[in-house]
């Protein structure tokens, strides 16, 4: 069962190392406005683009277990480091969990051909 179809009192979280990421949660009160949403702003340790892969691998599975804690159906990580770094290693660590993250656009303009 995708954890999108449980109960609608679970909450979707979502996150990023700082307060960017609140574009993201506006799109998402948009198109699901019936959504619980849990906003976690990793503030005190932004920017994670100046840390090690290590460090903030490991920050950003502080914040799963955190979103996880408060009973999550989904986490969208809103954060293009944190994406990067830790979104493939997530999805195969909790494969029973919706886990979206934010593709670099930059990364999509240089796989095309068209360049």
């Amino acid at each position: 069962m995708n954890n999108l179809s449980m109960q609608k009192e679970n909450s979707i979280g979502v996150f990023d190392s700082g307060v960017g990421g609140v574009s993201v949660l506006k799109e998402i009160s948009k198109v699901l406005p019936n959504e619980n949403i849990i906003y976690y702003g990793d503030s005190l340790h932004a920017p994670y683009g100046e840390k090690s892969k290590e460090e903030v691998f490991k920050l950003v599975c502080d914040v799963v277990d955190y979103l996880f804690s408060r009973d999550v159906k989904a986490i969208v990580i809103a954060c293009n480091t944190a994406t990067s770094v830790a979104v493939s290693s997530l999805r195969e660590m909790y494969p029973e969990f919706s886990i979206i993250g934010m593709e670099p656009a930059i990364k999509k303009a240089i796989s095309t051909d068209k360049i």
